[in-house]
């Protein structure tokens, strides 16, 4: 019969391979962006069918783990950790799935990208890169510069809403241009967002401790309030 150990093992591994899946799929989606190349796009959408069926599988599989008895703290740590990245990264690869689908079946259009958009986009795909490297090392401080990197990517994302909106009023940018700009950082935004969840979680399964997100920046690893 396998053991607790064994079955996580497994679990680990399942993780750790959906993530790698994850950033495959939103490199492709960000590259079917800036090419308009539809037939990436479709690719994308097809990746996603595989990421649903392993997230559910996933999910099933880490159920029964928690009704083997386990007591240790970092053992339950270690499986609620897995339950709760695994949705990380279904939603991040939802993300992608909206970024290429801003590309099939669209009219491409003339406007130029600006080059922050490309700045911001390279930043999300490290962020991801580093959140799923983290988590498979067990690297707390590689975790922890990924929540450093999140309010850089946010104001990447109110600079070109800014940037689209103010070529609009000047004639030089169409609307339709200005909303595609702005769901496509919205989504790059989400991703980064759940790859600072990503890099919590890691923290909280090494540490036991959390991290907040402030207006000053993330707080220091402290250990849970008890009621």
């Amino acid at each position: 019969m396998p053991t607790f150990a064994t079955k996580l093992s497994e679990l680990q591994r399942a993780l750790y391979a959906q993530g790698d899946r994850v950033m495959e799929m939103v490199s492709l989606s960000i590259e079917a962006y800036f090419d308009h190349d539809e037939e990436k796009a479709r690719r994308v959408v097809h990746l996603d069918d595989e990421i649903d069926r392993v997230d559910v599988a996933i999910e099933r599989a880490s159920i029964p783990l928690l009704t083997m008895g386990q007591t240790d703290e970092h053992a339950i740590r270690q499986v609620l950790t897995i339950v709760k990245v695994n949705n990380e990264l279904e939603r991040i690869a939802d993300c992608g799935v909206n970024i290429a689908e801003q590309i099939a079946g669209h009219q491409r259009l003339t406007d130029p990208m600006p080059p922050t958009f490309r700045v911001m986009a390279n930043s999300v795909l490290g962020m991801l890169r580093d959140s799923n490297r983290a988590l498979a090392m067990s690297n707390a401080d590689l975790a922890r510069q990924v929540l450093l990197f999140d309010d850089t990517v946010d104001r990447f994302r109110s600079e070109l809403i800014l940037q689209a909106q103010e070529q609009v009023a000047l004639g030089a940018s169409s609307v339709r241009f200005a909303f595609r700009v702005a769901g496509a950082t919205r989504n790059l935004e989400r991703i980064a967002d759940h790859s600072t969840n990503i890099c919590e979680q890691t923290i909280y399964l090494l540490s036991g401790k959390i991290v907040r997100h402030r207006p000053d920046g993330w707080s220091d690893p402290a250990a849970p309030q008890q009621e």
